[in-house]
């Protein structure tokens, strides 16, 4: 099967990245850890501007910033996925299926992940929000606020948001509220 992504150099991206049968490898402080700094390091080498994200337990979103004149993020996710894989606890790259184990892969990650390019600031706007509200989507937490692996607190900080922010939202979609 062919995918087709769209590349635009510069501009902004929604992802999506799951783990492997969406076992809860981010429910652990330290695996949260580990993949903040595999992000560090990638960003050293291959600049990116993290908008906005979150990490729950079995998969992550985030929207990223490209620099002018460069469209690669499958490469940094492969950077990424690959230096946590090669890094996190030996439990979490259990023996991979067959078809995996045939071409020397781990099985920490879903092999592909979903990117939306962001048309407008209506869409950017509504996917922070998604990725700030997903916590209480999924029941982890009563309040966006209290979700740790979020970057909600910094858009608190930055005076984008106030504290109390979604506590009167009701999802309808995937992406907005009632």
């Amino acid at each position: 099967m062919q995918y087709r992504r769209a590349l635009l150099a510069g501009a902004s991206y929604f992802f999506t990245v799951v783990t492997e049968q969406r076992r809860p490898v981010f429910a652990a402080e330290k695996e949260v850890n580990l993949l903040r700094d595999v992000f560090r390091e990638v960003r050293q080498r291959y600049p990116f501007q993290i908008d906005a994200a979150v990490v729950m337990p079995d998969h992550l979103h985030c929207i990223w910033t490209l620099p002018a004149g460069d469209a690669d993020y499958a490469l940094r996710w492969r950077l990424i996925k690959t230096g946590f894989t090669k890094a996190c606890d030996a439990s979490w790259r259990g023996p991979p299926p067959a078809a995996r184990q045939s071409k020397g892969q781990q099985a920490v990650w879903q092999n592909r992940y979903w990117e939306h390019l962001l048309r407008d600031d209506d869409d950017f706007r509504r996917h922070v929000e998604y990725i700030h509200y997903n916590p209480v989507k999924h029941g982890l937490v009563a309040h966006v606020r209290d979700w740790p692996y979020s970057s909600f607190l910094r858009y608190v900080h930055d005076g984008l948001y106030p504290l109390e922010w979604g506590a009167d939202w009701v999802m309808t979609d995937d992406l907005g509220a009632e």
